[in-house]
């Protein structure tokens, strides 16, 4: 097993997941191809894996990485449910 990356921590990590989650929601454009799409089954997913590691790492998270934790699960399911109800995944148009 190798060593971990230096410059991978646990904040970096959960940024990673709150900007996919965002670009799978809508809110940001894909870095790939700059369009804004919608796709909620694969936000629903990136919302669930921040919500298991969120219960997984209860107790063992700094304060900083606590609070990021829990506002970033908490502002993304209130907008998860706003994308929902205008409908299934599709394109956004600018």
């Amino acid at each position: 097993m190798s060593q971990p990356d230096a410059s991978l921590t646990f904040v970096s990590y959960i940024s990673g997941l709150v900007l996919a989650a965002s670009v799978y929601i809508g809110d940001e454009p894909d870095p790939m191809t700059g369009i804004r799409s919608v796709n909620l089954v694969s936000a629903g997913h990136a919302i669930d894996v921040l919500t298991m590691l969120e219960e997984k790492t209860r107790g063992n998270l700094t304060d900083d990485e606590r609070r990021l934790l829990e506002s970033a699960v908490h502002e993304l399911r209130a907008k998860y449910m706003e994308a929902s109800k205008r409908g299934p995944s599709r394109i956004v148009t600018p």
